[in-house]
């Protein structure tokens, strides 16, 4: 099949140190068998290593430096407003594709217009016969979290058929232009960790499927730029959690959740990190609920970009 026929799909990926990283996931897309792509990387203003060996090795890659790190939401953002593709496949760095992945997706959503976001299975690079993403049941109106039904679990072939989700998963998810036209670009407010999980919420509020992909696959690698357990991440994560349920649960629900928070979780999690004698985490954890309390007027809060 030429690729006249093909649609483009604009790849996306975000760059934030670690620049080798980003070249073995630049390496396996050359590998891939779908001809009609474009690939745009996004380094957000790395602070300690080098990124200008990514063009100097992919040439073939758009790559945009920014001078300021908007964050996994606005980052992506900026590189789908420079896209030209029908469809837009956001790509964490951390992941390594097969050669195969991009036609399965492409294929779901050519046959299925109400379909809005596709996302492959996807495994942890590290133990490849582990799966990460299958499907992921609804964010809990009250903890704020979810369950992946297939996350952790060794891959037997008991998820070898596709599958509708609550949410794709951020590390790989594709979603066809018109559907960014009209629900508009994540949530920037987020800067990291959520902001795909509400773009898929905005998504399925519009009337549009999320679907997981089983015969499209994709290694992840995980927590590369952020570190596992570190206070950024700590921060980052229950920061977003609660923006989530302020942005998305509808009153009266939202203040019952939200005395969930206050009052049972929050001090529940911050007496885990001291007796634990993680006054790291227990320091980000204390930052990420006192960003709420001194923004709770903030209206960027509810504001979502458009393209």
């Amino acid at each position: 099949m030429g690729n006249h026929l093909l649609p483009l799909v604009s790849i996306i990926s975000i760059n934030y140190d670690h620049p080798e990283v980003t070249c073995l996931m630049l390496e396996s897309l050359r590998k891939i068998t779908y001809p009609n792509i474009e690939i745009i990387i996004i380094d957000n203003a790395s602070p300690n290593d080098d990124p200008s060996i990514i063009p100097a090795s992919f040439p073939e890659v758009k790559f945009i430096q920014l001078e300021k790190n908007l964050g996994f939401a606005g980052g992506n953002n900026i590189g789908i407003r420079n896209s030209q593709g029908k469809y837009i496949l956001l790509l964490n760095n951390d992941t390594e594709v097969t050669p195969g992945f991009l036609e399965p997706l492409v294929d779901k959503l050519e046959k299925n217009p109400n379909i809005g976001v596709v996302s492959p299975k996807i495994k942890f690079h590290h133990t490849p016969d582990t799966l990460q993403f299958t499907v992921i049941t609804p964010i809990n109106k009250f903890t704020g979290r979810s369950k992946g039904l297939g996350f952790g679990v060794k891959d037997e072939g008991q998820w070898e058929f596709d599958a509708e989700t609550a949410y794709a998963h951020g590390a790989a998810m594709m979603v066809p232009r018109h559907v960014i036209e009209k629900v508009g670009l994540m949530a920037e407010v987020y800067f990291l960790y959520y902001e795909e999980l509400d773009w898929c919420f905005r998504i399925r509020q519009a009337g549009y499927k999320i679907y997981y992909i089983h015969n499209s696959i994709v290694y992840h690698k995980e927590s590369i730029s952020t570190g596992k357990m570190s206070p950024t991440k700590i921060y980052w994560m229950n920061r977003a959690r609660l923006l989530y349920m302020r942005r998305n649960v509808k009153k009266p629900i939202l203040y019952l959740s939200l005395m969930y928070q206050f009052l049972i979780a929050i001090p529940k999690n911050a007496l885990l990190y001291l007796i634990k004698g993680r006054f790291d985490l227990f320091k980000a954890y204390h930052r990420a609920v006192m960003w709420h309390l001194k923004n709770w007027n903030n209206p960027q809060i509810y504001h979502n970009p458009t393209l």
